[in-house]
């Protein structure tokens, strides 16, 4: 079990990198990332449960709360809900990943992903200490022809601001895209 206490600098940090984000908003991203540490999972279920576990709340309450984080701002419930709009948030994650890096070169990696038959993703990822930090994504439903290469490069103008001058930026990309 864990508490609140341990919860708070994580807020903090995710606050101060993220400031468009509202305290609501963020405090679930905090909630949500803190989770998928703990859990080891990036899995709703298993993000849902550690978390209802550790702040002893009911399970089909934080999931739904975790849920409602990706919704379109219509679709939250209550009158004030803002919007999670990676437009906004892109750029701030690239600049806070470029702050805690070292030298002046960042790895891109772009690919394109089916997500069983309902739609496929593009995403654009930080390769950094072993690993990809998704940082630019977009979906469309399957079945229909896409133009990832333009998707592409509109995500890689998201980027460009977060960039300091003269970094050496390489790209990966997955065939075909």
């Amino acid at each position: 079990m864990f508490c609140q206490a341990a919860v708070d600098p994580w807020l903090t940090t995710i606050r101060q990198h993220l400031s468009p984000l509202r305290k609501p908003p963020a405090t679930v991203l905090a909630l949500w990332s803190f989770g998928m540490v703990l859990a080891r999972s990036g899995a709703l279920s298993a993000v849902s449960h550690l978390l209802a576990e550790g702040m002893q709340r009911h399970e089909p309450t934080v999931r739904q709360r975790l849920r409602e984080w990706s919704y379109e701002a219509p679709r939250h419930r209550g009158t004030t809900r803002q919007e999670l709009r990676g437009e906004t948030c892109c750029p701030l994650v690239v600049g806070w990943v470029v702050r805690w890096g070292q030298g002046t070169q960042l790895a891109l990696a772009i690919a394109a992903t089916p997500l069983g038959q309902r739609c496929g993703v593009l995403a654009i990822s930080v390769v950094d200490r072993g690993g990809a930090l998704p940082v630019a994504w977009v979906s469309r439903l399957a079945g229909a022809k896409h133009a990832w290469r333009r998707e592409g490069l509109r995500l890689v103008r998201q980027l460009r601001p977060a960039l300091p001058p003269g970094w050496t930026v390489s790209g990966l990309a997955a065939r075909g895209v």
